[in-house]
């Protein structure tokens, strides 16, 4: 827990360094332009028919009609947009992680590398393709994982569970996987993410909460389907820095971990036989100390 809260920290410093403020600029104009440009150009014609598809079901008709009748003529108005706007939302995070894995986490881990680990060497487990593969599979199982969830999302405690299970998930799965994939070989990789799966996983499921916060930029109501253009793109630099954030906090954990795991194998080699050594390992504080920020 000392080193996961270490870590914590340091993301939290790193993340007001200028290389990386500026590093997140490049998916927030990606993410945003594409956003933008297929809201200009589908947003009229996914409105009316989405509204035709509504109007079509009897029971929506209904209770649309019996709303109008108590005073609510105007949520037939913001409903179509307001469900537009909620099917989009977890595209958006789904397009700001990959470019953030994609774009950012090469670059800050690199950044966190030299800083702090200079001399841990880099083994190259894993070629950048692979790292993309491993993405956009992960990607797709968690898609997956968050459209069989939906019906669950009724019962109201697990609305506020699931989604950020889903995506905690996902970015433990996905910034682990790159932020080792240079530094350490493919078997030190598989040793570090099934070592320190809890404590990974609690990352992931933490940066997942507060990947679900920029969703209370659009809990505007009207205001937010007038505004949309602006929402979009505070919403997506919100959602950068959130999983910029994410891929510093595991940059700094999985390479302490790294180069603690290699000053045990230095210390105690494993026997010839391929067994542990049969003396006590000693603890990481007694092998290095964390070097400053």
């Amino acid at each position: 827990m000392n080193l996961l809260f270490d870590a914590f920290w340091r993301a939290v410093a790193y993340c007001l360094h200028p290389k990386v403020i500026l590093l997140s600029l490049l998916p927030l104009l990606i993410a945003a332009g594409l956003s933008g440009g297929l809201a200009y150009l589908y947003w009229e014609s996914a409105v009316e028919g989405l509204r035709a598809t509504l109007d079509s079901w009897l029971i929506v008709d209904s209770l649309l009609r019996w709303l109008g009748s108590i005073g609510g003529e105007g949520f037939r108005t913001v409903l179509v947009p307001i469900i537009i706007i909620a099917l989009a939302v977890p595209v958006i995070v789904v397009v700001s992680l990959v470019l953030v894995a994609v774009l950012m986490t090469p670059a800050l881990v690199t950044l966190v590398a030299n800083r702090r680990f200079p001399n841990l060497e880099r083994r190259k487990g894993a070629a950048f393709w692979q790292s993309v593969l491993w993405s956009l599979s992960c990607t797709v199982a968690a898609l997956f994982a968050l459209l069989l969830s939906v019906p669950l999302w009724l019962i109201p405690p697990l609305v506020m569970i699931l989604p950020p299970l889903i995506w905690g998930w996902l970015s433990f799965r996905v910034f682990a996987f790159d932020v080792l994939a240079d530094h350490a070989t493919t078997e030190e990789r598989r040793q570090l993410m099934r070592e320190h799966r809890a404590p990974m996983l609690l990352m992931g499921v933490i940066c997942g909460y507060l990947g679900a916060a920029p969703s209370l930029v659009w809990a505007f109501g009207v205001i937010a389907v007038v505004l949309w253009p602006l929402l979009v793109v505070v919403t997506v630099w919100i959602y950068t820095l959130v999983f910029a954030f994410a891929a510093l906090w595991f940059a700094h954990y999985a390479l302490a971990a790294l180069e603690k795991l290699r000053m045990l194998e230095t210390v105690l080699p494993p026997a010839a036989d391929g067994s542990p050594p049969a003396a006590e390992l000693p603890g990481p504080d007694q092998l290095i100390a964390l070097p400053p920020i």
